[in-house]
């Protein structure tokens, strides 16, 4: 299933992170995809907090992967150099994924590492602030997207 919602603000975006993060859950995967600048982190950073992480989540670009600690454990992995986290992958990393909540920035340049059900959000710059399309993936990422398209008016399903 696809749907796509807008967020005017960077704190919109964030605040939809946060939503969705209190429904994460361990073995639950995040793809997010988009240009440089267009609200990975801040994305990540909402889904951290709602995973009640209380330590500042930044982007792990040069670290590959940063682990936080919360309510659940929080694995936030970035593929923009993905030579090297493809070589951290194959270290044992991926076999790792089904003891946090994963959330990888640039998923797209290490699809293959993705576990079969994950939830991929592709972010987008409409330059009115950036809309956000969401794939589901498998049954539990549809079970993660379907409360957001039950009565909120800001999220549409697509075809």
């Amino acid at each position: 299933m696809k749907a796509h919602c807008s967020c005017r603000l960077t704190e919109d975006t964030e605040a939809l992170g946060l939503r969705l993060g209190r429904a994460l859950q361990v073995g639950d995967c995040l793809a997010l995809n988009g240009e440089l600048g267009r609200g990975q982190t801040t994305l990540s950073r909402g889904l951290a907090l709602g995973c009640e992480v209380s330590d500042p989540v930044t982007s792990p670009s040069y670290l590959l992967c940063q682990e936080y600690s919360g309510r659940v454990p929080f694995l936030h992995l970035d593929a923009y150099f993905s030579a090297r986290l493809e070589e951290l992958f194959a270290e044992g990393m991926a076999e790792r994924f089904h003891e946090a909540v994963v959330v990888l920035e640039w998923a797209d340049q290490v699809r293959r590492w993705l576990p079969e059900d994950h939830l991929q959000i592709a972010l987008v710059d409409t330059g009115k602030g950036r809309e956000l399309v969401f794939e589901s993936f498998g049954p539990r990422s549809l079970a993660l997207l379907a409360p957001f398209l039950e009565g909120e008016p800001v999220f549409r399903q697509l075809s």
